[in-house]
């Protein structure tokens, strides 16, 4: 069994499960294609959203109201170099390919900001 390219997502500020979308049915078409996501439920209640997963990590999108230009997640992977390869294969834009600091630990990362204005911080801990 393959090794898992997601880990985890954490969001930038309320819910990864919420992130604010305009388009409900491009972002599905968007993520599908290009983050390698499957849709795994749909709903109306509380705001139309979508739950879509990869490798057991789930991510939300939903119309409500929110600035996507303000929201995102940070993606944890397990291979930083494989993530970056594969969404520029699929013609995704990565920026700012860098070490970070945090907490005493080092993480090289890279930056993904979608069509729909959310921002993405793939990150892997280098140990």
């Amino acid at each position: 069994m393959p090794t898992p390219l997601f880990i985890s997502a954490s969001p930038y500020a309320r819910d990864v499960l919420a992130l604010p979308v305009a388009d409900l049915d491009a972002a599905v078409d968007y993520y599908t294609e290009k983050f390698g996501l499957a849709e795994v439920e749909r709903r109306s209640e509380p705001h139309t959203a979508v739950t879509m997963e990869r490798d057991g990590v789930q991510f939300g999108f939903a119309i409500n109201g929110g600035d996507a230009s303000q929201e995102g997640a940070s993606i944890a992977v397990s291979d930083i170099t494989v993530a970056r390869q594969e969404l520029e294969a699929k013609g995704v834009k990565t920026a700012n390919w860098r070490v970070d600091e945090r907490d005493g630990q080092k993480f090289q990362v890279f930056f993904v900001v979608a069509p729909d204005g959310l921002c993405y911080y793939f990150n892997q801990r280098i140990d």
